[in-house]
């Protein structure tokens, strides 16, 4: 494959993704292993306006769903030649957050498929600004066919919204900044010493699913880490000692992906950090829909003043 530029509406061509969720402006393709991203962050973007009020910053976890887009559109014709199934993340490791992307950035996504075997493909990535780097990743990209679901799940059970629960979205929103549309846990079941049952319904109404297919829609698997990331830190900021403070995400050290997660899923978050420094937690976390393991991770943050 020679060098190549695309423009969005090409980039449309090629991926499923659409507003608000389509992260690439521009591709450059080097050659059939090396593609160059191109971002503009504008203050128009929704994200930022719950990604924090007063204090907008690019999500961690968009920087990992940006590298995968880049990487997808390289990987297509090793893993997806005819089109007709998804090409999904299905491990990330190593990623670390460097430094804030903010409005007014443009934001440079550097991919290299490194190896390819057995239906998998190994991608370095890095995300710069002109301030440096502000993220880097090793992502595994899969293939997968695109499953329609055919049953309802189970209601009402022991961990539907109840009187009894340890927080309501209310008392969240007074421990973490996130709002609208980057708040990502409905409520928190229970706390138990360093671990945490969260809940987060999955609708369809979601911006992550406006920006899907019309005829297929998942949950990011990037997106997930953070519903785990936030579920973990309700619990940590929650402590007497950590009030009035925030949590900075800095790295997902591992994560993996087993199933997809559409409309209509309930999604149990079980988190468990550690006790460990005052500046830094450190824990991972399972999502489960129903009995089934969808998701796991496990990820570091940052506890500071908020200053």
């Amino acid at each position: 494959m020679s060098e190549q530029v695309f423009c969005a509406e090409k980039i449309r061509e090629m991926l499923p993704y659409r507003y608000p969720m389509l992260l690439i402006d521009r591709l450059f393709i080097e050659n059939e292993k090396k593609c160059t991203g191109l971002k503009n962050l504008s203050i128009n973007e929704e994200v930022f306006q719950g990604h924090f009020p007063g204090h907008p910053i690019f999500p961690g976890v968009l920087h990992v769903e940006a590298m995968e887009q880049v990487a997808e559109i390289a990987a297509r014709k090793f893993l997806n030649p005819s089109a007709d199934e998804e090409i999904h993340v299905k491990k990330l490791k190593k990623v670390k957050f460097r430094k804030p992307a903010v409005p007014g950035d443009r934001l440079k996504i550097d991919i290299e498929i490194k190896n390819i075997t057995d239906g998998e493909v190994d991608v370095t990535a890095a995300n710069y600004t002109n301030s440096g780097l502000a993220c880097q990743a090793n992502l595994i990209l899969s293939v997968r066919a695109r499953k329609k679901i055919d049953t309802m799940p189970r209601l009402f059970t022991q961990y539907d919204k109840n009187p009894d629960i340890a927080m309501d979205v209310i008392k969240i929103m007074s421990i973490i900044p996130h709002r609208y549309p980057f708040l990502l846990v409905d409520y928190i079941v229970s706390v138990n010493g360093p671990k945490v049952i969260a809940i987060k319904n999955v609708t369809g109404n979601e911006p992550f699913f406006h920006g899907y297919s019309h005829d297929y829609s998942v949950l990011p698997c990037a997106v997930q880490a953070e519903i785990i990331a936030q579920s973990g830190c309700v619990m940590v900021l929650s402590k007497p000692e950590n009030k009035g403070k925030i949590a900075y995400f800095m790295a997902i050290d591992n994560a993996e992906y087993f199933h997809p997660v559409t409309p209509g899923d309930q999604l149990r978050i079980e988190v468990d950090v550690p006790e460990g420094s005052s500046r830094f937690g450190r824990g991972e976390g399972f999502i489960y829909v129903e009995d089934k393991i969808v998701s796991k991770s496990e990820i570091t943050f940052a506890v500071i003043d908020n200053k």
